[in-house]
């Protein structure tokens, strides 16, 4: 939503100040919400970014028993052919000889991709552990290497599905839920502000980090419909911004964390349905990236958004299914729901005439509850992902959502 023109102008000709100040005011409230929900800065490392350009270089002139490897930037499908005429051998040849190149290689068979993606974590907290005794760094910088060789070690665990992993910078994580080789549905779940490797998890308040968040959802897709072949991603697969800054007001890494979630829904195995679960910026990003979604993105649910960076539904030009709820206890109502000059993130999804339809979240409990067992948040999330979409809990209590229109215009 764009804020209404201003036409009264001065004997000079420009713009009266109070528009400039209603503006400025406007902005104002954006960056007070953020900066008393905790969204506080945090420290960088560039300690991956040598190794994967390393990576990067090392693959470009690779060769599996004579035969030349694809680019990494390579199409999904010319990947997957690469692959299927490739033995299991071959393939663990691949992930153990460059774990941070075909880790995060779309097209790849999953199975390859975790053990590449384990093989990365072990290697990268072993770097962090020596970073932590490094005399060299600050105390803060060794401390922080403390958490992440923590946190990657508990990653590389046996049995966690790795699917995305790439250590430069605050870190890229996605972990699979399920099996995704067989799922018929895939629920992608897509976090907010301030989610990197380091908060990917958490032990206290799990269900506020991503993959508490995945992990809370595909346990009650199970719940919803037992035996159901589901599959439940966290994907921290994009840089979120980080702390009180432009970033989180702006549409900026939106932009590329929609390119990224583009070729995720592209590059996932079989022909399965996929719903979008998009939580604060998360649902900018899917905002974003809607008009070049493939048709098996079904739906697209937002909960608690400061926006999707269009004026109504009709303008994602998705033809999937758009949803949209908001717990009542929920502060992102009170930031303003504009774009000027790029800051702000458009209308609110929940308006009546933006075109989404309504779900309730019952129980949610401000900004952070969308994912607790029991709510109807979570119930909603479940349904929609398993296909039960005639069952869902519309806000008002009517059935009008399991009714309406998507409001989109198709791809």
């Amino acid at each position: 939503m764009n804020l209404p023109g201003h036409h009264a102008h001065s004997i000079s000709g420009a713009p009266e100040r109070p528009a400039a100040l209603r503006t400025l005011l406007a902005l104002a409230v954006v960056f007070l919400m953020l900066a008393t929900t905790g969204w506080t800065a945090v420290h960088r490392p560039e300690g991956g970014v040598a190794a994967r350009a390393a990576a990067l270089a090392a693959w470009a002139s690779a060769r599996i028993d004579g035969r030349p490897v694809p680019p990494a930037d390579a199409p999904v499908r010319t990947v997957e052919r690469f692959f299927a005429d490739l033995d299991g051998h071959q393939r663990s040849r691949l992930a153990d000889g460059f774990p941070l190149v075909v880790g995060n290689l779309d097209g790849a068979p999953v199975q390859t991709r975790y053990r590449a993606n384990r093989n990365s974590l072990e290697h990268a907290e072993r770097v962090e552990q020596a970073r932590a005794k490094d005399v060299a760094l600050t105390p803060a910088d060794r401390a922080t290497a403390v958490r992440r060789s923590h946190r990657f070690a508990s990653l590389a665990e046996a049995g966690r599905q790795i699917l995305v992993f790439d250590p430069t910078g605050n870190g890229l994580v996605a972990e699979v839920f399920g099996d995704l080789d067989a799922a018929h549905r895939v629920s992608v779940v897509v976090p907010g502000v301030d989610t990197d490797a380091l908060t990917f998890e958490r032990t206290q308040r799990r269900l506020i980090a991503p993959a508490g968040m995945a992990q809370s959802l595909y346990e009650a897709q199970r719940a919803a419909v037992p035996g159901s072949r589901t599959a439940v991603i966290a994907w921290v697969g994009y840089t979120a911004p980080t702390g009180v800054n432009v970033d989180a007001a702006t549409g900026r890494l939106a932009v590329q964390g929609a390119a990224r979630l583009e070729a995720l829904t592209f590059a996932l195995p079989g022909d399965s349905a996929v719903t979008l679960v998009c939580h604060s910026y998360g649902s900018v990003v899917c905002g974003v990236a809607a008009h070049r979604l493939p048709d098996r993105v079904t739906d697209l649910v937002v909960a608690g958004s400061p926006g999707m960076r269009v004026a109504n539904a009709a303008e994602l030009h998705t033809s999937a299914r758009v949803w949209a709820m908001r717990d009542q206890g929920d502060w992102i109502a009170d930031v303003p729901h504009l774009e000027l000059g790029g800051l702000g993130h458009g209308a609110d999804p929940m308006s009546p005439d933006f075109g989404s339809r309504l779900l309730a979240s019952t129980g949610a409990k401000s900004h952070t509850g969308y994912f607790e067992p029991g709510t109807a948040s979570l119930d909603n999330f479940a349904r929609i992902g398993t296909g039960a979409v005639a069952s869902v809990v519309c806000a008002d209590g009517s059935d009008d959502c399991r009714r309406a229109n998507s409001g989109g215009e198709g791809h």
